[in-house]
């Protein structure tokens, strides 16, 4: 049901969709919520008064899914009739966005919440029941001729909202089934998620993370937060080594595990691309959003020739660092020793200073975003890790922080800033059909903020100290959004075709692609360690959202143009780069959104919209060994 549910999918997904790691030690919330002045903490009174009300709003669902299933064999009657479920699919959307955020989002505050947690489920089991009472509507729709389908279109005016979805499912239709095909497909939904739900409970409660000894008598059990802060804090490299092979040495020893789990996500991937007439699981994956398969290889292949500044970044970090060998567990210890915390407040201030390049109107929603209860900021005891950006629309968009004073978080802040304002343009400059934007170009404004406020801080940044720390935080955004992201998609799609070309998947298979890439990224300045081989198995991307990967970095290589245009001292061509980037962000998903970004002035389909990045990255290497020499 690609027309009527396409939101369905993203509402399911979009605790994965926004987030941004937050490095930092696994440590007791320092308050409880009581104890948090109520400005910093979400009020989803803006959702519901209370419980009562979300439950009424299931009578209402109910109600009007049968209104919609009512007009099942009546769609050819009428261009009305077809107006009409489309007119009722808005409104169960509407009002899941809400049944569905509510619960979402108040889990999220406190994930230990069984009660929260039934609510939560019965929403998806509310969701898979749709999914199979409405199988009916596409092929219904599709078996209405174009001829007819096109009249309708150009006579009734309540059509015109959904001229670009029904334009798309005509265009998909070779790939939709008849209605008993689809309607058994749908069974199959709750299975689709099984390698998901093992692998997220292998990952989180079966896991054993074992204990490590580092220094002369600290003790820690090697969780992922545990490790991420070592790596970022501990200045002895051995330590870093002992942690490194502790926490990879817990996924390798559950390798064969995890490779039978993702051999299902493989296997499924697959038969639904067979099962519906693609080429490949890439191209099935892509047609959604008629992105052409040119584009991810293009961005595979120009990053594969552009890791030059990145090796270059690494040869620089051992340099200053004085390290004899360069590990994989090096890249994320500070150069220098900056420990400068930013209060919540006064962050707010800069963040609104820094995006006045993109107008008033902007502006002014990033002041309503980060001043009304929106944000929910500081961690607390339960409350789910990282930061995301969920938007209920007809209300607004909520933001998940755990905020703790540094600079990471500065730039998390901004970035989860950007979508939410790009939510809030969707939504007032489109109708419902077209309001929500496609996840390919969910990370443009995002790092458009990062961005901006990094240039911010920069300008008024007087300690050196301070101005290397800022370079390399943008460097390893860089690395992190970009060529991390191009090298998973990369595996991706080297693993996908082991099972399209017939051949086993397993952990050596699996672990030999993920080596090979992590030696042409890295180059010869790393010294490697086998065990990252490994790395596969606790991408938590690869079960969740296949093809996902890729969609950050086409979306920071449109943002790192856009920004390049707007900042530029030439009005010819920052005005008009501004309006486009406004344009894009007030669009929605009213176009496919590879011609959203041509029309935004960054063509993805040619190499040179990825190589700025490179020249990017480059550039503040440069600036970084300057600013190193100073010191």
């Amino acid at each position: 049901m690609r027309v009527t549910n396409k939101h369905w999918v993203f509402l399911m997904v979009f605790a994965v969709l926004f987030v941004t790691g937050i490095t930092g030690a696994v440590t007791a919330a320092e308050k409880t919520r009581d104890q948090i002045d109520d400005k910093y903490k979400w009020d989803l009174s803006d959702i519901y008064p209370d419980w009562e009300a979300w439950e009424a709003d299931f009578v209402v669902l109910d109600k009007v899914m049968d209104d919609y299933i009512a007009l099942q064999g009546k769609l050819n009657q009428s261009s009305d009739n077809l107006a009409r479920a489309f007119e009722l699919s808005d409104e169960l959307d509407r009002i899941l966005y809400k049944v569905y955020r509510y619960p979402g989002l108040a889990r999220a505050l406190d994930m230990r919440d069984d009660e929260v947690s039934g609510r939560f489920q019965k929403v998806q089991i509310w969701l898979a029941k749709f999914s199979t009472a409405t199988a009916w509507f596409e092929p219904e729709m599709l078996a209405i001729q174009w001829e007819t389908m096109e009249t309708w279109l150009n006579e009734n005016k309540r059509l015109a909202p959904y001229r670009f979805g029904i334009e798309d499912s005509y265009r998909q239709q070779e790939h939709v089934l008849d209605e008993n095909s689809e309607r058994l497909l749908s069974y199959y939904l709750p299975l689709r998620r099984s390698p998901r739900a093992a692998y997220n409970e292998l990952s989180t409660s079966d896991i054993k993370y074992p204990d490590v000894v580092l220094g002369e008598a600290d003790t820690l059990t090697m969780t992922p937060g545990q490790y991420r802060f070592v790596l970022a804090t501990n200045r002895n490299q051995a330590d870093r080594g002992k942690a490194f092979e502790a926490y990879y040495g817990a996924y390798a020893a559950n390798a064969n595990t995890y490779a039978a789990l993702y051999n299902g996500v493989l296997q499924r991937d697959w038969a639904t691309a067979q099962a519906r007439n693609y080429n490949s699981c890439l191209e099935s994956y892509l047609h959604g959003n008629n992105v052409p398969v040119a584009v991810y290889e293009n961005l595979i292949a120009a990053v594969r020739d552009g890791v030059a500044p990145l090796q270059k970044y690494y040869a620089l970090r051992k340099k200053i660092l004085g390290l004899e060998e360069y590990h994989g567990y090096d890249g994320s210890i500070p150069i220098v020793d900056f420990e400068r915390t930013y209060e919540y407040d006064e962050v707010i201030d800069w963040i609104l200073d820094a995006v006045k390049p993109l107008g008033d109107e902007y502006q002014k929603n990033i002041r309503r975003v980060l001043e009304n209860r929106w944000v929910d900021v500081y961690e607390t005891a339960g409350k789910a890790t990282g930061a995301f950006s969920g938007n209920v629309y007809g209300v607004h968009p909520y933001i998940l922080m755990n905020y703790n004073k540094t600079l990471d978080n500065v730039f998390t802040l901004a970035h989860e800033a950007g979508h939410a304002v790009h939510s809030m343009l969707s939504d007032q400059y489109q109708p419902k059909a077209t309001s929500s934007y496609t996840l390919f170009v969910a990370e443009v404004a995002s790092t458009m903020n990062e961005a901006l406020l990094l240039d911010f801080m920069l300008e008024r940044a007087r300690d050196p100290i301070e101005r290397v720390a800022l370079l390399q935080q943008a460097i390893d955004n860089i690395e992190g959004t970009f060529y991390a992201q191009v090298m998973f998609a990369d595996y991706e799609l080297q693993a996908h075709r082991l099972v399209e070309q017939g051949q086993p998947v397993t952990a050596t298979a699996l672990t030999e692609i993920y080596t090979n890439l992590l030696k042409e990224h890295h180059g010869e300045v790393y010294t490697f360690d086998e065990l990252y081989g490994s790395t596969w198995a606790r991408i938590s991307h690869f079960y969740d959202v296949p093809f996902y990967v890729y969609k950050y970095a086409t979306s920071y290589a449109a943002s790192a143009k856009l920004f390049r245009d707007i900042t530029s001292d030439d009005k010819e061509i920052a005005d008009p780069a501004l309006d486009r980037f406004l344009t894009l962000l007030k669009s929605g998903g009213n176009d496919y959104p590879v011609e959203q970004l041509k029309k935004a002035g960054v063509d993805l389909t040619k190499p040179e919209a990825i190589q700025g990045v490179m020249a990017q990255l480059d550039d503040l290497v440069t600036r970084l060994e300057t600013e190193m020499a100073k010191l």
